[in-house]
C-alpha cells in the first residue's frame, strides 16, 4: 500500500510569508507617511521664515519719519549766487543758481565762513561739469544736491563713505542738505 505522498514542507509554510510581507509593507507605509510629514513640516517652516523675512524687509524699507525739534531750529547758511557755463556738449548754455546749506548747528554755520572759498570752488567745478539735460529733471537736481553735500563735507574733512558697490553715500557730516532757492538754465 502506497502511502499518499506528504506535501513538501515548503508548501505547508506558504501562508507564513504573507504576514512577513504585510509587516514589511506596513513598515514601508509608516516610513513613507513619516517622510511626507517631515517634508510638509520643512515646507511650512520655510514659508513662515520667508514671510517673516519679507515682513522685516518691509519694516526696514519704510522711511523713517523725521522729527523736528522745535526748541532747536535748523541753521541755514546762504551762499552767494552761482553763474556758470554748463558743459558745451549740448550748446552754449549757462546755469544761475542760488542755494543755501543746512548745517548741524549755528556754530558750524559760523565756522563754515573760513572754508567758503574752497567750498565755492568745489561747487563751481561741479556745476560747470554738468550738461543741461542732466539738470533739467528733478532727479538730476536731487543728485546734484547730494553731490554738493558730499563734496562740501569732504572739504570740511568728512569724506563720503563707500557702499558695497563702490558708490559714495551721503556722509553724516556737518552739511546735512543743499536747498535750491533759484535754479535757472538758459
Amino acid at each position: 500500500m502506497a502511502k499518499a505522498p506528504t506535501p513538501p514542507p515548503a508548501a505547508a509554510e506558504a501562508p507564513a510569508p504573507a504576514p512577513k510581507r504585510s509587516k514589511k509593507l506596513l513598515i514601508l507605509l509608516i516610513a513613507a507617511v513619516a517622510i511626507v510629514a517631515l517634508l510638509a513640516a520643512v515646507v511650512v517652516g520655510l514659508l513662515l521664515m520667508k514671510k517673516s523675512q519679507s515682513a522685516d524687509a518691509e519694516t526696514e524699507e519704510a522711511p523713517a519719519v523725521a522729527t523736528v525739534d522745535l526748541n532747536k531750529p535748523p541753521t541755514f547758511v546762504p551762499l552767494d549766487p552761482f553763474v556758470v557755463n554748463l558743459a558745451p556738449a549740448e550748446g552754449e548754455r549757462y546755469l544761475q543758481v542760488v542755494m543755501a546749506l543746512r548745517v548741524t548747528d549755528a556754530k558750524t554755520g559760523e565756522n563754515l565762513k573760513a572754508f567758503m572759498p574752497e567750498i565755492r570752488h568745489q561747487i563751481n567745478l561741479l556745476l560747470s561739469s554738468k550738461l543741461p539735460s542732466e539738470l533739467s529733471t528733478m532727479e538730476g537736481r536731487e543728485a546734484l544736491a547730494e553731490e554738493i553735500v558730499r563734496r562740501t563735507n569732504g572739504v570740511l574733512g568728512t569724506p563720503a563713505a563707500k557702499t558695497g558697490d563702490g558708490k559714495a553715500t551721503t556722509p553724516t557730516g556737518p552739511i546735512q542738505a543743499v536747498l535750491f532757492n533759484s535754479f535757472i538754465i538758459q
